[in-house]
C-alpha cells in the first residue's frame, strides 16, 4: 500500500461564536482524518487562554493517508473548535475540509507533476455552527510528503508516538518502576490474633485486701446467707484489782500443789 505524509499546522481563527456569557472564551481545536483506518486518533491543540473570538496556535500535527484514498476523495480533514470551561467544554464550530482538496491545490502549483515535494501552502476556511450556518474562519498550513510502501518499512515500536491529554498538551512518557519490597511469603509468623489462648484462660488474681475466693472460685456470699464474717479479737480489760487477784490464785494453787505432794507421798 502506497502512503504519504500529512503535516497541518493550525495557525489561529478569527471572529468565532462566543459561547461564554461572562469570561473570554479558553479556544482548542480537534482534528481527525476520517476515511480510512491509518487516522483514527485524534490530536488536539494547546488551549490559548483569554483568547476570546480570535485564538493563536501555530500548532503542528502529522498524519499518514493512504495514497489511493486521497486520489478517490475518500478522505475528510475535520476541525472541531471547542471552549474550554470548568463545567464542560462547549463546542463552537467545525471545519470540514476534503483532503483532496489540499492535494490537488498543491499539485496545481507544481505545475501538475504527482510528486508534491516539500512545499506548505496557506489556506483559510470557514467555520459552521451546529445550524448549518458560518461563523467566521480558520486559518491553516500543510503539505504533503513523497508517497511510499508502507509494507518496506520496518514496523514501529509500541507507543512510539507522543501522547498528548486532553487539553492539547503533550503528556509525559510513562515509566514502569520495579518494585523493591519482598514478595510476600509463607514463613512469615501468623499475626497475634492467631495464636490460641492458654488452657483454662488466664487465672484470676484479687486485688490485696479483697475477701479470698472460696473453693468454687467465687466471692463468698454475704452476711445472712450461711457465712459469718471474721471478727477482730476483743483485748481484755485493763483492771488492776483483776491483775493482783490472779497473781495471788496462782501462787495459792502452787501451795496446794506442793502440800498435797509432801502429805500424799510420805503416806504411799
Amino acid at each position: 500500500m502506497e502512503v504519504r505524509s500529512l503535516e497541518i499546522r493550525i495557525i489561529k481563527a478569527n471572529d468565532l461564536r462566543v459561547v461564554n456569557l461572562i469570561n473570554k472564551m479558553d479556544v482548542y481545536a480537534v482534528v481527525s482524518i476520517s476515511g480510512d483506518h491509518l487516522n483514527n486518533q485524534k490530536q488536539k491543540t494547546t488551549v490559548d487562554k483569554d483568547a476570546g473570538p480570535n485564538p493563536n496556535w501555530n500548532f503542528p500535527m502529522s498524519f499518514t493517508v493512504d495514497d489511493a484514498a486521497v486520489h478517490d476523495n475518500r478522505l475528510t480533514l475535520k476541525i472541531k473548535l471547542l471552549s474550554d470551561r470548568s463545567l464542560g467544554d462547549r463546542e463552537i464550530g467545525v471545519v470540514y475540509v476534503q483532503i483532496k482538496e489540499l492535494f490537488d491545490s498543491i499539485v496545481q502549483r507544481e505545475g501538475g507533476g504527482d510528486d508534491t515535494g516539500n512545499k506548505e501552502k496557506f489556506g483559510s476556511y470557514s467555520v459552521r455552527l451546529s445550524n448549518g450556518k458560518q461563523k467566521g474562519t480558520l486559518d491553516l498550513a500543510y503539505k504533503f510528503g513523497e508517497k511510499y510502501n508502507v509494507e518496506s518499512l520496518p514496523p514501529l515500536p509500541p507507543h512510539s508516538a507522543e501522547q498528548y491529554d486532553e487539553k492539547g498538551m503533550k503528556a509525559p512518557p510513562v515509566m514502569a518502576y520495579r518494585s523493591t519490597f519482598p514478595a510476600p511469603s509463607s514463613s512469615y509468623p501468623p499475626p497475634v490474633d492467631a495464636y490460641p489462648p492458654p488452657p483454662g484462660g488466664y487465672p484470676y488474681a484479687p486485688p490485696p485486701g479483697a475477701y479470698p475466693a472460696s473453693h468454687s472460685g467465687g466471692y463468698p456470699p454475704p452476711p445472712g446467707y450461711g457465712y459469718q464474717p471474721m471478727q477482730p479479737p476483743k483485748k481484755p480489760k485493763k483492771t488492776g484489782g483483776g491483775k493482783v487477784m490472779a497473781g495471788g490464785a496462782g501462787v495459792a494453787a502452787g501451795l496446794v500443789g506442793w502440800w498435797l505432794v509432801g502429805t500424799v507421798i510420805p503416806d504411799v
